[in-house]
């Protein structure tokens, strides 16, 4: 690491620990707000940064994006409308979903630099969730059902009946579930069977759950469990041969009857025979014909 690195590094620590004579902080870093409700970010110092202390304000969605909110103490054109600054503290006149992330409050002055990071969580209710729940299935197969919420803030948890009754995301735990086969991720919101039985068969709903409102469900369905029914792929079979071979029966009917087309035989050339002359006159033997010496056959 280069020496500018180190002195950063160094600079850093100090502030975090308020160790050198100047520190930065904040009187909540976990500000959690309603939707279109105000809040205040606050960041505070102290230490020797000059008179002419700089203060920033830096925005890291859960994306990972990064932007400016206070830059040369302004508010950036995108957050003019509802955000100023007092002293060193952020206000919100109103919040929305989109402000979830961490706020980077950044003091610079004489030499020094500190720093502090506030979280902020806008609060949303889920709505209802989207479920994918198949109708009907195989025994022994893999059956996943999903449900997602998009709009909950934080983030919802997810919560899986079956026939009206919790099913446990642990059942190994549980003794009327330690036979059970499926596996709940309550964080994403899948219900998976690894080995599907009769007795899966039921009407499922899912639930999305977060500190914000109520929770919400999805509308149920009806999931069967059936057997493989080797019959009616045993009769596909049969039926699909004996097609194959009134198809084959029918191609040698119509052949033997002269219903489809022969093949052309192909006729060899003709030769060609080229017979030159020679023309006498004049002379005793001389009879007024052609009389042929010599014959060429191409």
């Amino acid at each position: 690491m280069s020496l500018g690195g180190l002195v950063s590094v160094a600079l850093f620590l100090l502030a975090a620990t308020g160790v050198g004579g100047f520190s930065v902080t904040t009187s909540n870093a976990d500000v959690r707000v309603k939707e279109n409700v105000g809040t205040d970010l606050t960041c505070s110092y102290s230490g020797d940064f000059g008179s002419n202390a700089r203060v920033e304000w830096k925005f890291k969605d859960l994306k990972g994006s990064q932007v400016y909110v206070v830059y040369g103490g302004k508010a950036t054109e995108s957050y003019a409308n509802r955000v100023t600054m007092y002293n060193s503290n952020l206000r919100f006149t109103t919040t929305t979903r989109r402000d979830n992330g961490v706020y980077d409050c950044e003091v610079s002055g004489n030499g020094q630099f500190g720093e502090v990071r506030v979280k902020l969580t806008v609060l949303v209710p889920p709505s209802a969730p989207l479920c994918r729940i198949p109708s009907s299935v195989t025994t022994g197969r893999t059956t996943l059902l999903s449900c997602h919420d998009a709009d909950g803030s934080p983030p919802p948890k997810y919560r899986w009946y079956k026939n009206n009754v919790l099913l446990p995301p642990e059942p190994s735990k549980i003794a009327n579930f330690k036979n059970a086969t499926y596996r709940i991720n309550v964080d994403n919101g899948n219900l998976e069977f690894s080995r599907t039985a009769k007795a899966d068969s039921g009407q499922y709903y899912c639930e999305a759950v977060n500190e914000a409102g109520p929770a919400q469900r999805c509308k149920g369905a009806k999931m069967e469990v059936r057997d493989l029914n080797t019959g009616g792929i045993v009769a596909g079979v049969i039926v699909g041969l004996l097609l194959v071979a009134l198809l084959i029966f029918g191609l040698w009917y119509a052949n033997k009857k002269g219903y489809l087309p022969k093949k052309r035989e192909s006729k060899p050339k003709p030769s060609v025979v080229y017979q030159p002359t020679t023309m006498y006159g004049g002379g005793d033997d001389d009879d007024g014909e052609f009389k042929q010496k010599s014959s060429f056959v191409v």
